[in-house]
Formats: structure tokens, C-alpha cells, sequence
């Protein structure tokens, strides 16, 4: 693996905008970035429209957020945080976009890729997140 995957950093790039954007637009309806606490305490439907033909579904920590073109799921870290990812968000994010990135719709390609990030400690991961999250590097 190279030292610069542009693949895996737009692939990096795209899914966190995406995750962004589907959660401003959560805010806008909902008060609020994080609606888990909503949904858990049945102010809100498990799943529902949040405008026009944009759609959410959560589930577990996290949201999936159906937009007309492509469904952008996410997990939910600590203190609310959405710059979470894994090999598998990723995965299922690059199978909504295959013709963009073909390379990484094959998951072991993708987990070569993310595990030479990690080893050039371009991530960290996200501290007391469910799961595996991780995030990348501020320093």
C-alpha cells in the first residue's frame, strides 16, 4: 500500500460530508444532531421522513439515512460524536457509489487499505465508542 491512498481518503472524505450532511438535516427537524435520546424516549419514531423524499431508520447507536440517490449509515460515538467509521461503513458506502469506488465495493481490498492506514496511524480509535470506531488523526 502506498502512503497516498487518494482512493481511501475520498472515500473517507465523501462518507464523513455525507454523515454531516445527513445529520444537519437531522438537526433541522429534530433539535438535535444525536436523536437517539428522542427515539429512546419515544418523542420519535424509530423511523421516519425528514424531508421531502429523505428518509432516516435507526437502529442500535446508530442511523441510517436514506437519501434518493444513496443510504448513509452511522454509529453514534461518544458524547454524540458522528467522524466515526469502520471497514464496514465504508464497504457499504462504496457499494452505493460502485462506479466511483469500484475499488473498494471488494471488502478485503478496502481492509488492506484502512489496516495500512492504521499502521501509518492516519486513525485512532475513538475513545469509549461502541464497537470498533475510529477517526482520523487531529495532530
Amino acid at each position: 500500500m502506498n502512503c497516498s491512498n487518494e482512493s481511501l481518503d475520498q472515500l473517507i472524505f465523501d462518507y464523513l460530508f455525507m454523515v454531516d450532511k445527513a445529520t444537519a438535516l437531522l438537526e433541522e427537524k429534530f433539535g438535535s444532531r444525536c436523536i437517539l435520546r428522542l427515539w429512546r424516549t419515544n418523542k420519535i419514531e424509530r423511523c421516519g421522513t425528514i424531508i421531502g423524499d429523505i428518509t432516516y431508520e435507526l437502529h442500535g447507536v446508530g442511523c441510517a439515512v436514506y437519501f434518493p440517490d444513496l443510504c448513509v449509515d452511522f454509529d453514534y460515538g461518544p458524547d454524540g460524536r458522528t467522524d466515526g467509521f469502520d471497514v464496514w461503513r465504508l464497504y457499504i458506502f462504496a457499494c452505493e457509489l460502485p462506479t466511483k469506488y469500484k475499488k473498494y465495493a471488494d471488502k478485503k481490498v478496502l481492509e488492506t487499505d484502512f489496516n495500512g492506514y492504521l499502521t501509518l496511524g492516519k486513525f485512532e480509535r475513538m475513545s469509549k465508542s461502541p464497537g470498533e470506531l475510529y477517526c482520523l488523526r487531529t495532530d
